[in-house]
């Protein structure tokens, strides 16, 4: 078996999705589903809390598999030796590095348009953003908002005593006290609480082992989602389309275009059988599959069996006018597939691209998936005269949920702003954090930090000179020193999540493939940041 030549999806698919009311279109919501791509180390997060998720002690934390779905109210962290990425419909993506935690308080549509925005409550994280027309994205992080401004790279940092945010890809506007501030490719931009909580802009420190990490990410998916293209005209949704290439191979389907098949798997290939189920109250039972592939074939598009190749997933409704043809994203399937059942029997019929909701499925032929507790069981092939029947969704005794490990509360781990980069406190540190002020504060005889070595940043305060023992260069912080604040750090603001522009407008001059390499260059926001009502009851970035 071998890949066929670089062509597009074929126009039969493309006109047999437009003609044909599919059951992917007629039953799924259109709430916005994220993925956790992937998984270093422990990861865990909480599908509901109370404001800060941090301070929440009713908040039940899990340990978070590759491929979970997240959506808006959840909230994602990192331990210190982890990291993760998130991969948003549109290309964007989230990268934690260690001791990182971040929210997501708003995962939502106007007309449309997909409107994001996080809460960073501590750590540091890189977000790549490259926002559709009428898409708006922005991250809260301790002292102020960050919107991304077109397509961007951007790092934020949110220090106990601070925040700092340096742009390394295109421009941003960092949203302060109803103040807009734009900043471009190489500038950095932070607050001190120490030195008077002054706005400060400077120039970007040099890269660390996670800027180096993250762009060679970045890269990868690119290159990746690049060569996957080839098969599929996809400009609106990539998340995933990179693993196609990287673990499978397309294959031409007569009628169908190309479809994909994981390497390594034949005629008798079950698609079913790797993975597990996994309960949401608002979207229900969904299939997690545990291959580093297995996002796109079973949320999107639909399978198709070939007497060649067997089962092959084919991307229905990619590209050919947006998302959804005009209609909204791309509905989202818990599982690509139809539940059916015969008298007590219950069982899965891979979703067919032309499959109409309620009808019987076009694939009951080619068997059906028997449903064991947990797991799907092998094909049956319905006997003579046997009558299947749709079913919106299982009994409810047909399945057993994967339980996932209950994980512990992600704990705050002290940070400075030392060097306009994390620098975490060691273990003889006299700063702690005190969760009745909702701040670190000094809780013994305070040590001198040791900054022997250092180099000044160039920035525009005497106060953040004043951090290195010499001038010129740029700092380059030790790992881990010894620092006190005094008795008690300054207090920090709290600080709301943005509103969207209003009526539609955005920054972003569109064209959202990751893989476009044309950076847009629109000219600053000047709308001012302004209190949102929490969704679910939570509440704005910041330490209270």
């Amino acid at each position: 078996m071998k890949k066929h030549p670089l062509l597009f999806v074929a126009l039969p698919l493309a006109l047999l999705w437009l003609l044909v009311p599919s059951a992917a279109t007629a039953d799924s919501s259109h709430v916005r589903i994220v993925r956790l791509s992937l998984v270093q180390g422990d990861v865990r997060f909480t599908r509901e809390f109370h404001k800060d998720s941090m301070e929440d002690a009713k908040a039940v934390w899990e340990v978070a598999p590759l491929n979970l779905p997240l959506r808006g109210g959840y909230a994602l962290a990192t331990d210190a030796n982890s990291k993760a990425q998130v991969e948003f419909e549109n290309g964007a993506m989230a990268f934690l590095s260690a001791n990182t935690l971040v929210e997501f308080y708003d995962l939502s549509l106007d007309d449309g348009a997909l409107i994001t925005r996080l809460i960073l409550r501590q750590g540091s994280a890189i977000f790549y953003v490259h926002p559709g027309k009428g898409d708006y994205f922005s991250v809260t992080g301790g002292d102020f908002s960050v919107e991304a401004n077109g397509r961007t790279r951007f790092r934020l940092d949110n220090f106990d005593d601070g925040s700092n945010v340096t742009v390394e890809l295109g421009q941003i506007n960092v949203l302060r006290d109803k103040l807009s501030k734009p900043l471009e490719k190489g500038q950095s931009y932070s607050i001190n609480v120490n030195a008077g909580s002054a706005p400060t802009v400077g120039r970007a420190p040099e890269y660390d082992e996670f800027d180096k990490w993250v762009s060679g990410r970045i890269d990868a998916i690119a290159t990746a989602t690049n060569y996957s293209s080839q098969y599929v005209n996809s400009p609106d949704y990539t998340s995933g389309f990179a693993d196609l290439y990287n673990y499978g191979a397309f294959y031409n389907v007569p009628g169908y275009g190309y479809g994909w098949q994981p390497y390594g798997v034949g005629l008798g290939w079950n698609p079913f059988a790797f993975g597990s189920w996994y309960s949401d109250p608002f979207f229900g039972w969904n299939f997690i599959c545990s291959a580093p592939w297995g996002w796109l074939p079973y949320h999107y598009g639909g399978w198709v069996f070939s007497p060649v190749y067997g089962w092959l997933w084919v991307p229905t409704g990619f590209g050919f006018g947006g998302y959804g043809y005009g209609r909204g994203p791309l509905p989202y399937h818990p599982i690509t597939a139809v539940w059916v059942r015969s008298g007590t029997a219950t069982g899965l019929v891979p979703l067919h691209p032309a499959d109409v909701h309620g009808k019987t499925p076009m694939n009951l032929a080619n068997g059906v998936f028997a449903v064991e507790g947990n797991k799907i069981g092998a094909t049956t092939l319905p006997a003579t005269g046997e009558k299947w029947s749709t079913v919106k969704s299982p009994p409810h005794d047909a399945l057993t949920a994967t339980t996932l490990p209950v994980s512990a509360q992600p704990t705050r781990v002290s940070r400075t702003i030392l060097a306009g980069r994390p620098v975490t406190l060691s273990r003889d540190s006299s700063i702690v954090y005190d969760p009745a002020q909702h701040r670190f504060v000094n809780g013994s005889e305070p040590a001198k930090a040791d900054l022997s070595g250092m180099k000044s940043t160039s920035t525009t305060t005497e106060a953040a000179k004043g951090n290195a023992a010499v001038a010129g260069g740029t700092v380059r912080a030790p790992n881990a020193p010894t620092v006190a604040y005094g008795n008690a750090m300054p207090a920090r603001p709290h600080v709301t999540p943005p509103h969207p522009p209003m009526n539609g407008s955005s920054h972003s001059s569109g064209g959202n493939a990751i893989w476009n390499a044309a950076a847009a260059s629109p000219s600053a926001s000047s709308h001012t940041a302004t209190s949102a009502p929490a969704p679910s009851g939570h509440s704005g970035g910041g330490h209270h």
